[in-house]
């Protein structure tokens, strides 16, 4: 239907019908893409990570799983990922820790070329639509790889996404689907280098009955239940 280049650091929006699919792709390799979905037309149902973790027993997001709503209905399904794994876990740095880790370079100085900010990109996303930071839910890591380790200390890995690689998310509901380019706020990386994606819109047919992020966990197939119920 449509795609478009997001620029590095750049914020973007846009209300995923139900039967489309978002394909993300990272152009030149180590992406990181935050992103958070709202129910579009009650945008006070929106993505409920520990719901979404805790309903598929994991600690990351791949092909077959699904991004459920804090009403237990499922916004988005994953169908598509030759990234792997992303990261549901890290949340988003905001401008104090992007100045802290990469120093300040402002506006005013540097107009286009300044450092922004995964929270303040949200903000001024989620503003456009009525919504406030009061809204913001917690993001997911799309093209990043955090480990957990027994411990419990969390290990980013450098460059988890290679150039090509894409992820195809399914719109179960019409969903407000808010997108942001900025790093990864655990990447070790010393220099402010945010990376391009490529994003495109495709109508796509409704999940068969035997669909498998339907069907990969018995969790999921009663929210896709209850999502079909919303709409009839």
């Amino acid at each position: 239907m449509f795609d478009e280049i997001l620029q590095p650091g750049a914020t973007w929006s846009h209300v995923l019908k139900r039967g489309t699919a978002l394909r993300i792709t990272d152009i030149d390799g180590g992406l990181n893409v935050g992103a958070v979905f709202y129910n579009w037309e009650n945008p006070t149902e929106r993505y409920n990570m520990p719901d979404t973790l805790k309903a598929q027993h994991t600690a990351h997001l791949t092909s077959g799983h699904v991004l459920y709503s804090d009403m237990g209905r499922v916004l988005c399904s994953i169908t598509a990922d030759i990234v792997g794994w992303h990261d549901p876990l890290s949340g988003c740095s905001n401008a104090a820790l992007v100045a802290q880790k990469y120093g300040h370079a402002g506006y005013q100085e540097h107009r286009n070329e300044y450092y922004k900010n995964p929270y303040d990109g949200f903000a001024i996303e989620l503003a456009k639509y009525g919504l406030s930071v009061r809204d913001m839910a917690a993001p997911i890591n799309f093209f990043s790889k955090v480990v957990v380790e027994d411990g419990g200390n969390m290990h980013f890995v450098s460059r988890h996404s290679r150039a090509g690689m894409y992820v195809d998310l399914r719109a179960e509901m019409n969903v407000l689907t808010i997108l942001n380019t900025c790093q990864h706020p655990l990447d070790p990386n010393p220099k402010y280098d945010p990376r391009r994606a490529h994003v495109s819109i495709s109508k796509v047919s409704a999940p068969l009955p035997d669909d498998r992020c339907r069907m990969s966990r018995p969790e999921n197939e009663r929210g896709f239940v209850l999502t079909e119920r919303y709409f009839e």
